[in-house]
């Protein structure tokens, strides 16, 4: 486990999570990094180097973070948690396992937070944190390695802060902060949070594997945020959201029929 010395709440709540998980995930390590181009860019670096062990890669300062398709996730020191956890997986169907992960996110900071299909999470339709899935084959093994990237506004970013492409596209409405979410009198630090998020976060990614997408299906649906909205594709195609199939796709009720979309071919937001 490597700490930076600036940071106290994540050094001390660091070391407290890795006593936590360590026997869920034997040979975890849990790193806090002052600067980084991309925690989930780092951790594939090394799954490609052959180093796939259980990992968590936190940022003080992310200057090159990267959203889906792409899109731009820049963090400034304290202003946001952003952080990747890196683990072999083996399920039998990938499908879904964004949704969990910003479900697993949800369930632990705040019982009125909204997921928007199939990445964000919402607070009053406006985003206050993001997810990137990535995978790697793994040398002789039937696993692939995962790395999940999370971005969380700690603070309410202020509009010169936002990447065009986030304030634009992904949310009617200017970003929110967990400050917001959580209220004035709960202090909001990058390592309460963390700790909020990842004991949760790693049992339900070790479930999905297990299980896969249905046993969140219903808690799903039931913080579905695009569900019954008119939606835009970036296809250009328009519709109305509603809700998911069994594997996760959004199915949306087009002029020609229901479709179901997938993530991993357009981008959806309200009209």
């Amino acid at each position: 486990m490597t700490l930076a010395p600036s940071d106290a709440s994540l050094r001390t709540h660091a070391e407290s999570l890795w006593v936590a998980l360590s026997a869920q995930l034997p040979g975890l390590s849990i790193e806090v990094l002052p600067t980084v181009d991309s925690t989930n860019t780092r951790l594939m670096q090394q799954a490609r180097e052959g180093l796939v062990g259980p990992t968590v890669l936190v940022a003080e300062t992310q200057t090159a973070g990267r959203g889906r398709m792409g899109k731009a996730w820049h963090t400034t020191t304290h202003r946001a948690l952003t952080f990747s956890l890196g683990l072999p997986l083996a399920p039998a169907d990938w499908s879904g396992l964004s949704l969990v992960v910003g479900l697993s996110l949800a369930r632990s900071l705040h019982p009125e937070l909204r997921l928007k299909w199939p990445n964000d999470l919402w607070w009053q339709q406006r985003k206050v944190g993001g997810i990137l899935v990535e995978t790697a084959n793994i040398a002789q093994r039937p696993e692939r390695y995962v790395v999940i990237g999370v971005g969380l506004n700690l603070d309410t970013p202020s509009q010169q802060a936002w990447p065009n492409d986030e304030a634009q596209t992904m949310a009617p409405q200017a970003p929110a902060g967990l400050c917001e979410v959580l209220g004035p009198e709960v202090a909001v630090t990058r390592g309460d949070v963390l700790s909020k998020v990842l004991p949760g976060l790693v049992a339900d990614v070790m479930r999905f594997e297990c299980e896969g997408f249905g046993p969140f299906a219903q808690a799903f649906a039931e913080r579905d945020a695009l569900a019954g909205l008119s939606v835009s594709l970036s296809d250009g195609q328009q519709g109305v959201a509603c809700g998911l199939d069994a594997h996760g796709g959004l199915q949306v009720q087009t002029a020609q029929g229901m479709m179901a979309v997938t993530s991993s071919t357009v981008s959806v937001r309200p009209c």
